[in-house]
């Protein structure tokens, strides 16, 4: 379950994914399979082979795309999401869910 999201920042982070970008989304969430972990970030782009180039760098594996809608995805949480959003200079979604 997500939850967090704000109208705005949903369609934002569609706008940059469909335009090729690596676009970035953290909102909280709830899933049982997950313990502990409360929030999950999005990094999306629609050019799939720039999305598997950019996920290399983190040793995020092609098979773990999440291919919804035309939005395809890798979903981060836990300790590899602190880090590669601290890599990635995120810095207002850091200090948004105070990870």
């Amino acid at each position: 379950m997500a939850f967090g999201l704000k109208r705005q920042d949903i369609l934002q982070w569609k706008r940059e994914v469909r335009s090729g970008n690596i676009a970035f989304l953290t909102h909280y969430w709830q899933d049982p399979r997950f313990p502990g972990c409360n929030t999950v970030t999005k990094v999306g782009c629609s050019d799939v082979k720039k999305l598997i180039s950019w996920g290399n760098k983190y040793g995020l594996k092609e098979e773990w795309i999440d291919h919804y809608q035309d939005y395809p995805h890798f979903d981060l949480f836990g300790e590899r999401q602190k880090l590669i959003l601290r890599n990635e200079q995120q810095w207002g979604q850091i200090r948004r869910f105070n990870l």
